[in-house]
């Protein structure tokens, strides 16, 4: 089975004896957080540094995805692998694979999923609970930011489905941001229009409590790039309430 490696990584993955997915399995490190189990699978993440380079190893057994195309599942790494080399010939920022790779080993499922470290940069999460903290200059630039990376996802007719604060990472630019996604696997096409693109943006609004009426208004005008008190930000603003309203009745 052919696995991937980053060219630009090689050399220093080779030089570590790190190039194979033997070794890359067998590296012994200490998991960031608890694994997921799911259907008497694992999957696991670790910190991985080499030579002042961060990176993040994702490990699983046995831990499948299943689908119409693939109803005997696959590993949910391959899944997030395909969306992000697709984001990546899209244009869309997002996290970098470095290396992938699966194996069957006596009837185990195991897959391997190593992304560069976003160090650097700070997740939207982190940033709202400093919202009060921010300039305001800083929370406009921020909320421009996330409104241009939703309108580079929605143009490319990509739904992320999980657009949560926790999912999106911004780094300080001059007086901008810039902003990238994580966590692809549930990735899928846009097929019903201003239906999906709205179920994709609501969560994250509603993950961000602290957003005024205000807030919320700019980040759709950068999303539309259409000005703040336009008809179509008035519209998407009705849109999104309503479906955030009926999401706090259910």
């Amino acid at each position: 089975m052919t696995d991937f490696l980053a060219a630009a990584d090689r050399e220093l993955f080779e030089r570590h004896g790190l190039a194979t997915f033997d070794a890359l399995w067998a590296r012994e490190l200490e998991a960031v957080d608890e694994p997921n189990t799911s259907g008497g699978g694992w999957s696991s993440v670790f910190r991985l540094d080499l030579e002042g380079h961060g990176y993040y190893l994702k490990r699983q057994s046995n831990y499948l995805m299943r689908t119409l195309h693939r109803p005997f599942g696959e590993p949910s790494f391959a899944r997030e692998f395909r969306n992000i080399s697709r984001y990546r010939q899209m244009g869309i920022p997002a996290l970098e694979a470095v290396f992938f790779g699966e194996r069957k080993v006596d009837g185990e499922v195991r897959a391997i999923l190593l992304t560069r470290a976003l160090d650097g940069w700070d997740d939207l999460d982190s940033l709202l609970q400093q919202w009060p903290q921010l300039s305001d200059p800083q929370q406009q630039a921020i909320l421009r930011a996330c409104g241009v990376l939703a309108r580079q996802l929605h143009g490319a007719r990509q739904a992320h489905g999980c657009f949560y604060p926790k999912h999106i990472f911004l780094q300080a630019a001059g007086d901008d941001y810039r902003a990238q996604l994580i966590d692809l696997e549930k990735t899928r096409p846009l097929l019903f229009g201003q239906r999906d693109r709205a179920k994709d943006l609501e969560p994250l609004l509603r993950r961000a409590p602290i957003w005024s009426t205000g807030d919320v208004r700019l980040l759709l005008a950068a999303y539309l790039d259409q000005p703040v008190d336009s008809a179509l930000v008035d519209a998407w603003l009705g849109r999104l309430s309503a479906r955030r309203s009926h999401k706090g009745v259910r």
